[in-house]
């Protein structure tokens, strides 16, 4: 899971992926263009039950090493808008969404052997409990109580530091 704010380099890390033609990108965010110019299968999403449906081709097809959901945030707002507030019974359509993600996660993303990348949008929620500000992937329902990171064996946080933090520090993966 790669998360952030918008604008803080989610889409833009994925420049250099190796292998560029081997990644199937799939754009959930209204078609919303790359900030590099890509040699990415890509394809747009519309219709949030076309993402699973990728993952399997994309198992089945050699020439795809990495699948890129961008971004995990907007599917589930395309599901709601879609599927949940078109519904004649929104609350039987609030249970399919929290189901929606957790099929695709142990249907899908469990079973491929590819790599496969979700973005994601962060809020900043107060704690009230504790007391304490949280950043995290905010959803709707009952997907919140579990938190969508758990479903990710790496969560990876994007922001913005300026320059001026970052020239004494020392990486040869940094290039100021």
């Amino acid at each position: 899971l790669l998360c952030g704010k918008s604008a803080t380099g989610k889409s833009a890390s994925l420049e250099h992926i190796k292998n560029p033609e081997g990644v199937m990108y799939l754009n959930c965010e209204n078609n919303k263009k790359l900030p590099f110019k890509s040699k990415f299968k890509e394809y747009t999403i519309t219709d949030p039950t076309d993402v699973p449906d990728a993952i399997l081709a994309a198992e089945n097809d050699e020439s795809v090493h990495t699948v890129v959901v961008d971004s995990l945030t907007y599917l589930m707002d395309m599901f709601e808008s879609t599927k949940v507030l078109t519904s004649a019974n929104t609350m039987k359509a609030w249970g399919e969404y929290a189901q929606f993600m957790k099929n695709m996660m142990a249907q899908n993303v469990a079973k491929s052997t590819k790599n496969i990348i979700f973005t994601a949008h962060t809020s900043d929620i107060f704690n009230e409990s504790e007391m304490v500000n949280e950043t995290l992937v905010k959803v709707k329902g009952s997907l919140m109580n579990t938190g969508i990171e758990s479903y990710f064996s790496n969560v990876i946080g994007c922001k913005k530091v300026p320059l001026k933090k970052l020239e004494t520090y020392k990486s040869k993966m940094l290039n100021l």
